[in-house]
């Protein structure tokens, strides 16, 4: 059965599209396909670290959501040019950068009703065995939505003052949607803290799981989101927590 994943956080800057390229190709090495829906529509960009040119995008999240095409026609392979040997595939839904689509997104919004029944529309096509959504930061009707049909939400956040009120109200809405699983990942912590420490006052703060620490990585900053982390460096650290973390996305 296919598992959906919404990757969410409240704030903006926690490293969620990032997270969520390397846990897509970590789990497209153990053999699963694996679909990429960029929901964040208003501010798009997970594109850029699967590699995929905009200028060479025909359809994307936009047109299906305007009733131009079937969203299975949106859909990229992206899995040759990240890594051929790569034994399942991934594959990205993109949203549009054009000014104007996100223009009319942010003016006259779009029916969200059609993100679910594209959700479901998309794993029967495609076959898939995980799909990820890369959410928008905060909470709106998007964010709902993907909130709402995914099987396990994955809330990003820092150990930063200002990410924890929101993270609190996140994971309150999550239960009231009743999502059957929900985890914590708390990223770019700083090497002067301790991350038991730091998964024990996540835990005892929230009430919820925290299934990675992730420390702040100056390697991880140098590569300036140029493409897939764990594929450049597949000896670092990181790529271990990402593989982990992939552990439990898949479940």
């Amino acid at each position: 059965m296919t598992r959906i994943v919404a990757v969410h956080s409240f704030r903006g800057g926690t490293g969620k599209s990032n997270t969520t390229a390397n846990v897509a190709v970590m789990a497209a090495r153990r053999g699963l396909r694996v679909g990429v829906v960029d929901t964040d529509i208003q501010s798009p960009g997970i594109h850029v670290l699967l590699g995929v040119d905009q200028t060479t995008i025909t359809r994307s999240l936009n047109d299906y959501l305007w009733g131009r095409c079937a969203i299975a026609e949106t859909a990229v392979d992206v899995t040759d040019a990240l890594d051929p040997t790569l034994e399942g595939r991934v594959v990205l839904i993109p949203s549009s950068i054009d000014a104007s689509d996100i223009a009319r997104v942010m003016h006259d919004g779009y029916d969200v009703g059609l993100l679910h029944e594209g959700i479901g529309s998309l794993i029967t096509s495609l076959s898939l065995d995980l799909l990820l959504l890369d959410t928008h930061p905060g909470l709106n009707e998007e964010t709902l939505l993907s909130i709402a049909v995914a099987d396990t939400v994955a809330i990003l956040l820092r150990p930063d003052q200002q990410d924890y009120e929101g993270t609190s109200v996140t994971v309150s809405v999550a239960r009231k949607l009743k999502v059957p699983d929900m985890f914590l990942v708390v990223n770019k912590t700083p090497a002067a803290f301790d991350p038991a420490d730091v998964r024990r006052r996540m835990h005892e703060t929230y009430d919820c799981e925290v299934a990675a620490v992730i420390p702040h990585s100056d390697d991880l900053m140098a590569f300036s989101s140029s493409g897939v982390f764990v594929l450049a460096q597949p000896g670092h650290r990181l790529t271990t927590l990402y593989g982990e973390l992939a552990t439990r996305v898949i479940g």
